[in-house]
């Protein structure tokens, strides 16, 4: 992969930027996170004990969703650093659920050679499950 055109730089950037990632979260998912992270939480993987909870069934590791956040800021700033993720989780996400994520450039940062990204995650009836703020530093 050609990686240096893909490359950010401060003055390719501007305010208005968005980008976009969407993904139905499968069981698989769900699985891999947990073996990758030991996010054992009963509400995630165990059928009888997420039924007796609010949510009536198992629902999607939170931080899972947030993960495609990261996609849409390297998107926007490939080649740079994340230096903050601000997030507040709205509504459960539930296995079979598509998510988009989108990101939106709502400042820069001169004196920081930073990016402000409004970030939000909706699901496929259009509802909003995560809403942050994201800051990338940017390298060139």
């Amino acid at each position: 992969m050609d990686y240096e055109s893909r490359i950010k730089h401060w003055d390719d950037i501007r305010v208005g930027d968005q980008e976009t990632f969407a993904k139905t979260v499968t069981q698989t998912d769900v699985t891999l996170w947990v073996g990758l992270t030991g996010d054992m939480n009963p509400v995630h993987i165990n059928e009888q004990y997420a039924a007796g909870t609010r949510f009536k069934g198992p629902i999607v590791p939170g931080l899972l969703v947030a993960g495609f956040i990261s996609t849409i800021m390297t998107q926007l700033t490939f080649g740079s650093v994340y230096t903050g993720q601000s997030l507040k989780f709205l509504k459960p996400v539930y296995i079979g659920d598509t998510i988009t994520a989108v990101g939106t450039v709502t400042d820069k940062l001169e004196e920081k050679h930073r990016v402000v990204v409004k970030t939000e995650c909706f699901n496929q009836r259009g509802e909003l499950v995560i809403t942050g703020e994201g800051q990338e530093y940017i390298l060139n």
